[in-house]
């Protein structure tokens, strides 16, 4: 019993610290993932909580090279989008219980809807995590990419996504060819609210963005930049106005053609 507890803790520890050690990896080794290695992460993936037992998402594995150039300008031709051995791409999937209901003489209009894509978007990012977390406790190093939701009407098409799915997120997964610094992160108290929101005022912002602000990594951004703070560099550089309103008519026309918007 006591080594029972012992060894429960001990996977527990090790979660934990997977968590709390995790870096983006944009640089992989050549070695391959094993077939078994990337059957433990997909089961992973597939063993979470989702919206009614439902498991509104799908995954698509991709390995193969010719498939990762095709891809490759979506995103936006990025080293770690080629040379990563393994890219899985997590899709928020209403078409396969659809047919589901289909099949048994069930309602198929009902999920056709801003409502059931919110759930569907929720299973996928839930596999997601699971799987980056599983991916990390195997020794793999990965990173998200963003460009799964800028060119999201080119992955629909290349991947051959029928209606009722959209692409939600897409990580590169790995063996680390470097272990890059962990990335400065916000206070705790910056998230977490204790029984209702509480709103911040300028001081509060003050302080909880002091330490990112000051750090030698915010330091050499701005003097590459040449700005004055970090925010600028977000709204004038990172993401801007412009392309944040030029994506979100891609995302809106996909969504209304893949069968999401019917209800608008």
């Amino acid at each position: 019993m006591i080594l029972n507890s012992f060894k429960h803790y001990k996977q527990m520890n090790d979660t934990l610290k997977t968590i709390h050690n995790h870096v983006s990896i944009r640089q992989f080794t050549d070695q391959k993932i094993s077939e078994e290695v990337l059957q433990q992460i997909l089961e992973a993936a597939c063993n979470g909580s989702t919206m009614g037992n439902m498991q509104l998402f799908s995954i698509v594995v991709t390995e193969d090279e010719a498939m990762k150039q095709k891809l490759a300008p979506f995103h936006f031709n990025q080293p770690m989008a080629t040379k990563a051995p393994l890219i899985l791409t997590f899709c928020a999937d209403f078409n396969r219980f659809n047919r589901y209901c289909a099949c048994r003489q069930a309602d198929t209009e009902a999920y056709s809807n801003m409502q059931s894509y919110h759930w569907a978007v929720i299973d996928a990012l839930i596999a997601a995590q699971n799987a980056c977390v599983a991916a990390e406790s195997l020794g793999l190093g990965l990173c998200w990419l963003g460009t799964i939701t800028y060119n999201v009407d080119k992955f629909i098409e290349t991947l051959r996504l029928p209606k009722h799915v959209i692409p939600v997120a897409c990580i590169t997964m790995g063996y680390p060819a470097c272990q890059p610094e962990k990335t400065l992160k916000l206070p705790l108290e910056a998230m977490v609210h204790r029984e209702t929101y509480h709103d911040y005022s300028p001081v509060d912002i003050n302080r909880l963005y002091a330490e990112k602000e000051t750090s030698e990594e915010t330091r050499q951004i701005l003097a590459e930049n040449q700005l004055d703070n970090l925010a600028q560099v977000f709204t004038q550089r990172r993401y801007t106005k412009k392309d944040n309103e030029t994506f979100a008519k891609v995302l809106t026309d996909a969504l209304r053609r893949q069968g999401f918007l019917s209800d608008l």
